[in-house]
C-alpha cells in the first residue's frame, strides 16, 4: 500500500460544466486513473472516482455524513429534516415510515397492475411503428405509476415533472441552473409544508405517511417531508433510467435479442442499465474527520462529490466496464448507493423498469433509435428526446 500523503491530488476541471454534465464519462476516466480521489478547486470539492473507493464512502455515514448531500448551503438548510439528508439515529425513524410501503411484501400487489400498464403502453406504441420515448413512455410511465401510489391528484399531479426536475436540479452548485429552479423547487416544497391527508386519494401511501404521524411513529410535521422525497428524489431519476433503458437496447440489438431469447434476463438487463449510464451524477456527503481515502487524507469538513458512474465503469471492479452487457447482470453497482443510505425507492424502481424492459422484448423484435439529444443538468443526467424512427415487431 502507499504511504499517506498529506492531500489528494488536484485536477481544474469543472464537476458542472456543460460539456461535462452531456457526457461525463471522459473526465470519469481521467480523474479515476488520476487517484480514488481527487480535489476539484473549481468546485471547491472532493471527488471520490474508483468503485471500492466509492462504496466504503458510503458504508461509513460517521465519516461521510448526507448532512450536506447538495453541493450548495441553501439546499441543504432546506433538506435538513428530511432522511434524504439526515444520519441516523433520525435517519433511521424517518427511513422507516419511508420505506414501509416500498418493501418487496408492500410493492407485492402493484406488481400486476405496473406490468399491465407497461404492456399496454408499450404495445400501442410498437403499435405505431415510431414514437418519441422520452415524452410517450420514459416520463407517462413512472409519472403515473407514483401518482396512483402516493395519491397525488389534481394540480399536483400536473407539476409533478416539473417539481421533481426542479428538485433534483437545485442540489447542484449555486450556478444558473440552481438558481433558476429554486422557485419551482419552492413551489413543491411549499405544498409538502401544507399538504394534509385530505389531499391525497384514500388507500394511498401518502395517507398511509399521515397515519403514521397521527400515531406518533414520526415527529409531528414530518409527513410532508417523507412525501417531498418520494416526488422530489423518485421522479426524475426514473424517467431518467427508463430513457436510457430505450436508448441503450436500441443501440445495442444484439442485447435485446439476448432479453427476448431468455426473458429471465430482465432483471440482469436492468442492472446492466443502471451500471452503464447511473442516473445520478454526483451526489454529496461531508467528511466529518480527516479520513484516509486510497492513500490520501481527505480533510475534516470537506465537501465530497460521489461520482456513481465513474465507480461503475471502474475496470478495477468490472471486465470490459465500458461494454454494455445484458448477461453480466452487475448486482453489486453503485447506482443505487449502499448502506443505510441505499436508495428507499429502489424496489418501486426494479418493478417499473423490469416492466419495460420486459414489455420491449415482448413486442419489439428491434428498436431504430435516433440520436439522443441531452440537456445540461446539475445531477439527474438524463436523455431530453430520444425518436424512435422504426420498430421491428415481435
Amino acid at each position: 500500500m502507499p504511504p499517506v500523503t498529506s492531500a489528494p491530488p488536484t485536477h481544474d476541471l469543472d464537476l458542472f460544466a456543460d460539456e461535462v454534465l452531456v457526457d461525463p464519462y471522459p473526465a470519469y476516466a481521467e480523474l479515476r486513473e488520476l487517484a480514488g480521489a481527487v480535489h476539484l478547486p473549481a468546485n471547491d470539492v472532493y471527488a471520490l472516482t474508483r468503485y471500492d473507493v466509492i462504496r466504503g464512502a458510503l458504508a461509513d455515514w460517521e465519516t461521510f455524513s448526507s448532512a450536506s448531500i447538495g453541493f450548495n448551503p441553501m439546499v441543504n438548510e432546506a433538506l435538513t429534516g428530511t432522511s434524504l439528508a439526515s444520519d441516523p439515529p433520525v435517519h433511521t425513524q424517518l427511513r422507516a415510515v419511508l420505506t414501509e410501503n416500498l418493501t418487496p411484501r408492500a410493492l407485492r400487489g402493484l406488481k400486476d397492475t405496473i406490468d399491465a400498464k407497461a404492456d399496454a403502453l408499450v404495445a400501442g406504441l410498437v403499435e405505431r411503428r415510431s414514437f418519441e420515448a422520452i415524452d410517450a413512455l420514459a416520463r407517462a410511465f413512472p409519472l403515473e405509476v407514483v401518482a396512483d401510489l402516493i395519491g397525488f391528484t389534481g394540480q399536483v399531479r400536473d407539476n409533478m415533472l416539473r417539481w421533481g426536475q426542479a428538485a433534483m436540479e437545485v442540489i447542484g452548485p449555486m450556478n444558473a441552473r440552481t438558481a433558476e429552479n429554486f422557485p419551482i423547487a419552492g413551489e413543491l416544497y411549499g405544498w409538502c409544508s401544507t399538504v394534509t391527508a385530505d389531499d391525497l386519494a384514500p388507500g394511498s401511501v401518502g395517507r398511509g405517511i399521515f397515519d403514521a404521524e397521527a400515531r406518533g411513529d414520526i415527529p409531528p410535521d414530518t409527513a410532508g417531508h417523507i412525501i417531498h422525497q418520494y416526488l422530489g428524489a423518485g421522479v426524475d431519476t426514473t424517467v431518467a433510467v427508463i430513457g436510457n433503458v430505450v436508448a441503450l437496447l436500441g443501440k445495442h440489438p444484439d442485447q435485446l435479442a439476448l432479453v427476448r431469447q431468455d426473458p429471465a434476463l430482465v432483471p440482469a438487463a436492468f442492472n446492466e442499465v443502471l451500471r452503464f449510464w447511473p442516473p445520478i451524477h454526483a451526489w454529496g456527503r461531508r467528511a466529518t474527520k480527516d479520513v484516509e481515502v486510497d492513500g490520501v487524507v481527505v480533510p475534516a469538513g470537506a465537501q465530497i462529490a460521489i461520482l456513481f458512474g465513474a465507480g461503475n465503469h471502474d475496470p478495477r471492479h468490472y471486465e470490459n466496464p465500458d461494454d454494455f452487457l445484458v448477461e453480466r447482470n452487475p448486482v453489486d453497482h453503485l447506482t443505487f448507493g449502499y448502506g443505510v443510505h441505499g436508495c428507499a425507492g429502489q424496489g418501486l424502481a426494479r418493478m417499473e423498469g423490469h416492466a419495460v424492459i420486459a414489455a420491449l422484448a415482448r413486442h419489439a423484435e428491434r428498436l431504430v433509435v435516433g440520436d439522443e439529444a441531452r440537456v445540461p443538468s446539475n445531477i439527474t443526467r438524463s436523455i431530453h428526446e430520444l425518436p424512435v424512427l422504426e420498430v421491428v415487431r415481435a
